[in-house]
């Protein structure tokens, strides 16, 4: 039978690359695991990896600054929103003060009778911390956070929708979700997979903002990736959506860490099934030691090393 483990990564579209990288590294702490560039089309952008100690399935921030190129989105319903980050419970009070020491505006915000912390990335994509018990993802201690505050990894992802019955609908049947479905208010929680922590899906009902952008552009999400495991599983449940009859699915798609199939759901938001790559996925281009040190680039661009390298925007790891 076709599964969806959990989480995999979620991609973002930001602004400049400087500021992403500080907002990542230097403010949340997370540990930067690769620089390389975006597969598709030729114009040279960044995409940089972001993820806990360990860089987990379901740890990973992606993200590609469109700044540079002029390319700006535009938040909205069916469309991902919200980027979900797992946190021990008790950690909240840190992660406002350290926030707020950086300048950072940050809201205390309560769901399921839960606290969380809601903030914005500098290119104004929202990101909520969420408490956890029990999540055994190993956080990065990064620029003075430590071990007992560190970020876990993802807890999920918020979708803002316009029919969210259509949504439930496609993870029930497509994305086998897993727990009852819970609402509170204009919410709907779901949970995919089998794993306790890393693969929340949270539905906003948004019927007052236009629609958002789907394509690449500054301050929007681009993709939300779930972990399918194996080549064979994932072409499982490819073969169940697309019978199903969401044929807006793409073919395999090689990325070096990984190998992707991308699908457009009913509410919107673009989802990837992703399976680490088996020969090496993060350390086939560097040791476990080494991620992150070194700029790469997929094979198809490395007679273009020079030349990209000196339009990329300059960045200081």
């Amino acid at each position: 039978m076709a599964y969806v483990e959990g989480s995999h990564h979620v991609t973002l579209s930001v602004a400049g690359a400087q500021e992403d990288v500080d907002f990542h590294v230097r403010i949340l702490g997370m540990r930067l695991i690769k620089r390389t560039v975006l597969f598709d089309g030729s114009l040279p952008i960044y995409h940089l990896y972001y993820s806990n100690a360990t860089g987990d399935p379901s740890s990973v921030v992606t993200t590609f600054p469109w700044a540079q190129a002029g390319f700006y989105g535009k938040r909205g319903t069916n469309q991902a929103r919200e980027v979900l980050l797992s946190v021990p419970h008790e950690s909240m009070d840190y992660w406002h003060e350290r926030l707020t020491g950086h300048g950072v505006a940050v809201g205390n915000i309560e769901v399921l009778g839960q606290r969380r912390l809601a903030f914005r990335h500098p290119s104004g994509i929202e990101y909520v911390l969420v408490g956890n018990t029990g999540d055994e993802r190993v956080g990065h201690t990064g620029h003075g956070v430590p071990q007992e505050h560190a970020i876990h990894g993802i807890h999920g992802v918020g979708l803002h929708v316009s029919t969210p019955e259509r949504m439930v609908e496609f993870a029930n049947e497509s994305f086998h979700s897993r727990d009852r479905l819970l609402e509170e208010g204009d919410r709907a929680f779901l949970q995919i997979g089998d794993r306790k922590h890393g693969n929340h899906l949270e539905l906003t009902v948004n019927r007052k903002d236009d629609q958002g952008t789907w394509g690449f552009g500054a301050g929007t999400c681009h993709h939300f990736a779930w972990n399918v495991g194996t080549l064979s599983n994932q072409n499982d449940v490819k073969f169940e959506i697309e019978g199903r009859g969401y044929t807006d699915i793409s073919e395999l798609k090689d990325r070096k860490y990984f190998k992707s199939v991308y699908v457009r759901t009913p509410g919107g938001a673009l989802f990837e099934l992703a399976v680490t790559h088996e020969e090496g996925g993060w350390h086939c281009d560097e040791s476990p030691k080494e991620l992150g040190t070194r700029f790469q680039l997929p094979e198809q661009f490395e007679h273009r090393r020079e030349e990209i390298f000196s339009r990329l925007e300059p960045i200081d790891i």
